[in-house]
């Protein structure tokens, strides 16, 4: 039997797909065994190794080789008994090619367009949050949570969308669970998806607010991406290689250029802008970038980013591996007992995994898979590589960021991620809040406090909440330790800034588009006139439902922009709870399609995980919606502080009259949207587990998969082309070049 099938679709053209059976070699599977053990080595040491101090690499190596083995085995096993990829089938992409939302983009572009999309504020902040229950327990639920389900979820959603035509996740909820569980589930995805946009809108103003360096960086990216966008498609299509060249180094000069402009008189004035100026940019930004044509901005920009996001994560990898880092933080620190950690409230079941995010598993990565991925995927066989790849890589991000939080004094790193409401926002308060936590090593002094922010640059550091400037200090101290010195320390600070608010406006942009896809898709639901909202490329729609959304995202982020007592501190304890009920309905949604195809077998793949998240979730939501701890409960705290206001008294840390009103308001929408959503994934979960059990109990086999269309064009499967990939590939380039066939994502120019 062959090893090599070649599969065509039109005798008077090369194949279109390429199938390699060829066995594993003996070789290989030495390898993989070798990493295999050097992995089990690694968290051996990291788990059990106690009384002394553990090095940084050790974690390093334990999340890289679970990854190799899970993307080689695992991810295998998920293609060969789910999702069967068919290169000889059309993609929506090849189908609808209109060069607006619709096109086969080059697999390199499409996976620095998906990660750059999906990865935004959670595999930062979240896992530098969570360090303060000890480095092990985010460590094992980041690398364990992404094998299992976080990877599991992205692939799953993206292989389903793209064989319904990149339906969005909303509209497959309305074709496989009904009325009732389409509608709740479209409900629960648009409110939930207006809370995230909004909150890493916020984290972005955060980190460029009265920063000159970081706005300038950022704004450029812009005008690159458009060249980036119009080189590929009209100057030099296929020319990935070197238009990504280019990109680079404009990229870099970008950034170098922005350090010398911010000490610019002229740009210091042009470029320092207020938070609420930066807000109304990502609005305009966010509605621009939803509609323009998805090749000309939103791809080129996203793919762009990634070699900065990717770049600086290897670079810090291997920091870690020459300066040999010593972990501060204890394996388990107390509060992951306690629950009174400063950082957040809550113990480490369940609020770990809900504060650690898109690190392991994100509902959020589950509208970018249904939105523009299946839109751009040129070949289903793509699908592993990006989907699973994709998230396996953010994955590492989040390992890369706790690394980060866990190697600084955590004096430091308690002072900087306590509210000024415990440090008095001084460091002496610092100094004297952090004493009082009984952490090992000596005191602290304020003397901590002011060196560690005139090494970076900053006035303070005191009080930095969010996790952003946290993850800036760690990378700071490894960078400078191999690259520059201390006198580079500032340099690298608020170069992490500035790569921090790149990483998570690239959300922004794709998570607008998307956004508009979910509301574009609902609109359609309701028939008559509103039909012609079927098709997300609709100009009129398009624009319309941009509006709708920047409208929805931007209000509430001007809120949180202008809100002195709450902004961040009001929106992200939604953030992670809405994300991982968002990826609840995801999972309930990728359960239904593969029972109701017969694959009832392999149901326990997604079954596994949505019956974890479904546990963390509903275990979160009924403690912060009945909790009498001040600290968890959102009725509780609007208890008290109504009262306070009553008896003319301060309540919790809101100290004036004003600030106690704002407490009321932000914890009445915090109590009330966490029984919304919850009560609409619980409507969700019984509709999919009804629909699951009726189709068992028949045993009928039904799909809503599209009807199958023979595919014209031919990619490459994985990152690197094989040896009979690049043979096949050299048969179409010949006919692309006498004009016999259009290359993919060129056939139609608008």
């Amino acid at each position: 039997m062959a090893t090599i099938e070649h599969l065509r679709t039109d005798p008077d053209l090369p194949p279109v797909g390429v199938v390699d059976r060829t066995p594993i070699t003996p070789a290989k599977k030495a390898v993989f065994a070798g990493v295999a053990v050097l992995g089990a080595v690694a968290w051996t040491i990291i788990a059990f190794v106690r009384g002394e101090s553990v090095n940084a690499v050790w974690i390093v190596i334990a999340a890289v080789c679970t990854y190799i083995i899970a993307y080689r085995f695992y991810a295998r096993f998920i293609e060969w008994k789910i999702t069967k990829p068919r290169d000889d089938v059309a993609t929506p992409a090849e189908i609808y090619d209109n060069g607006k939302d619709f096109m086969p983009m080059d697999r390199r572009v499409l996976y620095g367009h998906h990660f750059a999309a999906i990865a935004g504020a959670g595999p930062l902040v979240g896992p530098v949050l969570a360090a303060q229950m000890g480095y092990l327990p985010g460590t094992i639920w980041i690398v364990v949570g992404v094998v299992f389900a976080g990877a599991v979820q992205d692939y799953l959603v993206l292989w389903a969308s793209t064989r319904r035509r990149g339906r969005s996740l909303g509209q497959m909820a309305r074709d496989e669970l009904g009325l009732i569980g389409g509608v709740a589930a479209i409900v629960a995805i648009l409110v939930i998806m207006t809370i995230l946009l909004a909150v890493l809108a916020l984290v972005v103003v955060n980190a460029l607010g009265e920063s000159p360096w970081g706005v300038f960086s950022i704004a450029m990216t812009v005008p690159i991406a458009l060249f980036m966008g119009v080189y590929l498609r009209y100057l030099r299509p296929g020319a990935v290689g070197e238009v990504s060249a280019i990109g680079i180094v404009l990229l870099l000069g970008a950034i170098i250029g922005g350090g010398w402009v911010s000490e610019t008189e002229w740009g210091a004035d042009w470029f320092t802008l207020s938070r609420t100026t930066i807000a109304w940019c990502l609005i305009a930004y966010g509605f621009v970038a939803s509609v323009l044509p998805v090749w000309l901005l939103l791809a080129p920009r996203d793919y762009l980013s990634t070699f900065m996001k990717v770049g600086t994560i290897v670079l810090l990898a291997v920091g870690i591996l020459i300066t040999m880092p010593v972990l501060k933080a204890p394996a388990v620190s107390e509060f992951a007992h306690t629950g009174a950690g400063p950082a957040f409230a809550g113990s480490l079941f369940p609020f770990l995994f809900i504060t650690i995010a898109c690190g392991a598993l994100s509902g959020f990565h589950a509208l970018v898979s249904s939105g523009t991925t299946p839109k751009l995927l040129a070949k289903e066989s793509n699908a592993k590589m990006i989907g699973y790849g994709g998230m396996l890589m953010e994955s590492f991000v989040a390992v890369m960021a706790i690394i980060t939080a866990s190697i600084i004094d955590q004096h430091l790193y308690f002072g900087m991620n306590a509210s000024a409401g415990l440090t008095g926002g001084t460091a002496e308060g610092a100094a004297k809040f952090t004493n009082s936590l009984g952490l090992s090593g000596p005191p602290a002094t304020p003397a901590l406090f002011t060196d560690a922010a005139a090494e970076v640059g900053e006035k303070s550091i005191v009080s930095r909440t969010g996790g952003a400037p946290t993850l800036a200090v760690g990378i700071s101290e490894v960078f400078s330790q191999f690259l520059g010195g201390s006198t580079m320390k500032a340099f690298w600070y608020h170069f992490a800034i500035m790569f921090e608010a790149l990483f998570i406006l690239t959300t922004i942009d794709a998570g607008t588009r998307v956004a508009r896809f979910l509301v574009s898709d609902a609109l359609g639901n309701f028939g008559g006139g509103f039909k012609k909202f079927r098709d997300p490329s609709w100009r009129i729609g398009a624009w319309l439902c941009s509006l709708i959304v920047v409208a929805g995202w931007g209000g509430v982020l001007l809120m949180g922009v202008n809100d002195p007592f709450g902004g961040i501190n009001a929106l992200y304890p939604l953030f992670g709870i809405a994300n991982q009920l968002l990826a609840a309905i995801a999972l309930i949604v990728v359960l239904t399609i593969i029972v109701k195809r017969g694959q009832w077998k392999w149901a326990w793949i997604p079954g596994v995980p949505l019956a974890w998240d479904l546990l963390v979730t509903m275990t979160a939501s009924w403690q912060k919606i009945f909790s009498d701890d001040p600290k968890l409960g959102y009725w509780k705290q609007h208890s008290l502080c109504q009262a306070a206001k009553d008896a003319g008294k301060a309540c919790l840390t809101a100290k004036t009259p004003e600030q106690v009103d704002i407490a009321i308001r932000n914890t009445f929408i915090q109590g009330t949207l966490s029984i919304v959503f919850a009560v609409l994934v619980l409507i969700v979960t019984a509709v999919g587990v009804l629909v699951c059990a009726k189709a068992i109990r028949t045993g009928t086999v039904s799909s809503t998969e599209s009807e199958e269309q023979p595919s014209k064009i031919f990619a490459p499967s994985g990152f690197i082309a094989t040896s009979a990939e690049k043979d096949v590939q050299k048969e179409w380039d010949v006919l692309i070049a006498e004009g016999k066939v259009s290359a993919p994502g060129s056939a139609h120019v608008s």
